[in-house]
């Protein structure tokens, strides 16, 4: 078995010449569950990892515990608000900033 570099495809010889089956490998599956649980892949890629994942129950589990991460990190990282007034107190400090050109050229 091996994995190339186009999604972690790799070819499974069923004996037929063109007619091999083509299936996702495990560690393929586990380097992307993090594009599919940030909503990254293709949709294309995202069937075949949800196709993999219906048929894979350790590849199943391990997207149950990353996505169960991804919702505790949510939960307890996401939702801070900047303090009150920090929009307005940039806003004025953007205003009151001067930009100087100088030229190196002794021609201008």
């Amino acid at each position: 078995m091996s994995t190339n570099s186009a999604g972690g495809m790799e070819k499974k010889d069923s004996g037929v010449g063109d007619d091999a089956e083509v299936q996702l490998d495990c560690s393929a599956v586990m380097a992307d569950i993090w594009l599919m649980l940030d909503g990254e892949c293709a949709p294309e890629a995202k069937a075949r990892l949800q196709q993999h994942l219906d048929s894979c129950q350790p590849c199943l589990a391990h997207y149950g515990i990353e996505s169960e991460l991804k919702a505790l990190i949510g939960r307890k990282c996401g939702g801070d608000a900047a303090p009150d007034g920090l929009r307005d107190r940039l806003r004025i400090q953007i205003r009151q900033q001067t930009t100087i050109i100088t030229r190196t050229d002794p021609q201008q």
